[in-house]
C-alpha cells in the first residue's frame, strides 16, 4: 500500500441483523514470526492461513534480503530458510512500512549479528520509539549507529563480533521487547535470559520450540516468567497452519454483538489464553459468545465462535487484562458506546505508543459521534446508550490506524447517524478483506 495514495473515506450505517459464517485472516503476531522464524531455520517451512496483509509481508520481504528464499505456491508459502547464525548482510535498508511488530523483532533478530543493518518506515512508524528494543541490544553489544532523535526510525544497526548473552528485565509488558531479546540470544553464544513480570502473548516462546530452540519457560512463586534461550543451536524447517486472528475477529463479533437479531459465527480463531480478553471481557458485559468446537492446532488453542446480538452491560476492565487485549480496546470502547451504564478500562499506557496515540484517537472519535466519555493518562471510562439514540454523525480522524478505522466503522452499524473514517486505505495492512467479509455479512458500509 502506498502511504502516499490519497485518502479513501468510508461510511457505516445502521444495519440491519448481519448473519452468515466467516473466516478472518490468519493471526498477525503468529503470521510475522512463521516468515522470521522459517527464513532462519534449516530446511524447508510450509506455512498455510498467512495473513497476507502489508505488515507481514514486509517482514517476508527482509528476510528475503537477508538470503531466505520465500514462494507462494496456490494458497500456501514455501520457505528455504538460511539456517540459524547465517543471515546475510542486506544490500538495501529494510523497509516495514508501518510495522511495527515486524521491525522490533527484526531488529532483535539481526542485532547481534556482525553486521550493518538500517531500517525504515512510513510517517507512522517512524514516529514511534525504538528504545524500548534497543536498551537491551545494547547490553548485548550492538551498536546504534545512526537513529532519528529519541531511539526512531531511520536507524541503523552495527553487530558485534561476539555478542553477549544477558539476563534481562523487561520494564513494560511488552511482548515485542520479549521476543527481540529472545531473538538477539538466539545468535549470543551462552544463555540469553528474559524475566517478565506480567505474562504477554507467547507466541515467541511457543514457536521457537517448535522450530527446535533449546528454550525453557520456569514461572516463579510470584508468578514471574524466567524464559532462558541457549544461543547458536539449530532450527529445523516446520509446517505451520496460522489460526485466524483474534484481534481482527473482534470487529465482526462486536459488530453482531451491538446489532440486533444477528446470529454469526466466526471459524478457526485463535484462542491463545494470552489473547482473549476482549472475548472475556464481552462477555462479562452480557455478550451472547459460545465457543464452538475448541480444538488445537500446532501448539496453539482453536475454536469457532458463535456472536448473538446482545444487550451490553457496562463493566470495570481490570488494568492487569490488558497485555491480553492491548489491540482490541479501540472496539471495545465502541461496544462500551452501546452499553448501559459506564464502562472503565484502566491500565491503557502502552495504547500511547501504538501507530498512533490510539488511546487519544478513540477519545477524539468518540466525542465526534455524540459518546459521553472521559480520557485519563492511562485509562478511559465510556458512558453508554443502549438505544443508539443521537451517536454518530461525525468524521473520525483516523491518523493511518487501520483498527481505529475499523473500529469507528462498526460503530456506524448500529448508531443512529452514519459514522464516516477519513481514510480506509491503511485497513489493507492487517485486514485486507475487511469490507466485503463485513458486507457479507450485511453490513452497510460503503
Amino acid at each position: 500500500m502506498d502511504h502516499h495514495a490519497s485518502p479513501k473515506p468510508a461510511t457505516a450505517r445502521k444495519s440491519k441483523a448481519l448473519s452468515g459464517s466467516v473466516r478472518v485472516p490468519g493471526d498477525k503476531s503468529i503470521s510475522h514470526r512463521a516468515f522470521m522464524f522459517g527464513g532462519l531455520a534449516s530446511g524447508e517451512t510450509r506455512i498455510t492461513g498467512l495473513l497476507e496483509g502489508e505488515d507481514v509481508l514486509r517482514t517476508g520481504d527482509a528476510m528475503k534480503a537477508m538470503g531466505a528464499v520465500i514462494e507462494k505456491h496456490g494458497d500456501e508459502w514455501i520457505i528455504q530458510g538460511v539456517g540459524n547464525g547465517c543471515l546475510l548482510e542486506p544490500v538495501a535498508p529494510l523497509d516495514f512500512g508501518n510495522a511495527g511488530t515486524g521491525s522490533r523483532l527484526t531488529m532483535g533478530l539481526v542485532g547481534t549479528y556482525d553486521m550493518e543493518t538500517t531500517f525504515i518506515g512510513d510517517a507512522s512508524l517512524s514516529k514511534r520509539p525504538m528504545g524500548r528494543v534497543l536498551d537491551p541490544l545494547r547490553e548485548m553489544g550492538v551498536q546504534v549507529v545512526k537513529a532519528a532523535p529519541g531511539d526512531r526510525m531511520p536507524l541503523t544497526l552495527r553487530g558485534p563480533k561476539h555478542a553477549a548473552p544477558i539476563s534481562y528485565r523487561v520494564p513494560m509488558a511488552s511482548a515485542q521487547v520479549k521476543s527481540a531479546v529472545l531473538l538477539a540470544g538466539l545468535n549470543a553464544a551462552g544463555v540469553t535470559t528474559v524475566i517478565e513480570p506480567v505474562m504477554t502473548r507467547d507466541h515467541t516462546e511457543k514457536m521457537l520450540k517448535g522450530f527446535g530452540a533449546n528454550l525453557e519457560v520456569e514461572t516463579d512463586a510470584d508468578g514471574v516468567r524466567h524464559i532462558r534461550i541457549e544461543g547458536r543451536g539449530k532450527l529445523l524447517g516446520q509446517t505451520i497452519a496460522v489460526p485466524g486472528d483474534p484481534s481482527s475477529a473482534g470487529f465482526p463479533l462486536v459488530a453482531a454483538l451491538l446489532v440486533p437479531g444477528s446470529d454469526i459465527v466466526i471459524e478457526n480463531v485463535l484462542m491463545n489464553p494470552t489473547r482473549t480478553g476482549l472475548v472475556l471481557t464481552l462477555q462479562e458485559m452480557g455478550g451472547s459468545i459460545e465457543l464452538l468446537n475448541p480444538r488445537n492446532a500446532g501448539g496453539e488453542d482453536v475454536a469457532d465462535i458463535r456472536v448473538r446480538g446482545s444487550e451490553l452491560k457496562g463493566v470495570t476492565v481490570p488494568a492487569e487484562r490488558a497485555p491480553s487485549m492491548i489491540d482490541e480496546y479501540p472496539v471495545l470502547a465502541v461496544a462500551a458506546a452501546f452499553a448501559e451504564g459506564e464502562t472503565l478500562m484502566q491500565g491503557l499506557d502502552e495504547l500511547r505508543v501504538k501507530e498512533s496515540d490510539r488511546l487519544a484517537a478513540v477519545a477524539r472519535g468518540l466525542e465526534a459521534n455524540g459518546v459521553d466519555c472521559t480520557e485519563g493518562e492511562d485509562w478511559l471510562s465510556v458512558r453508554g446508550r443502549p438505544d443508539g439514540r443521537g451517536l454518530g454523525g461525525g468524521t473520525v480522524e483516523t491518523h493511518l490506524d487501520h483498527r481505529i478505522a475499523m473500529s469507528f466503522l462498526v460503530m456506524g452499524l448500529m448508531s443512529e447517524k452514519p459514522v464516516t473514517i477519513d481514510d480506509a486505505n491503511m485497513i489493507a495492512t492487517s485486514f485486507p478483506e475487511f469490507m466485503g467479509l463485513m458486507k457479507g455479512l450485511g453490513a452497510t458500509i460503503e
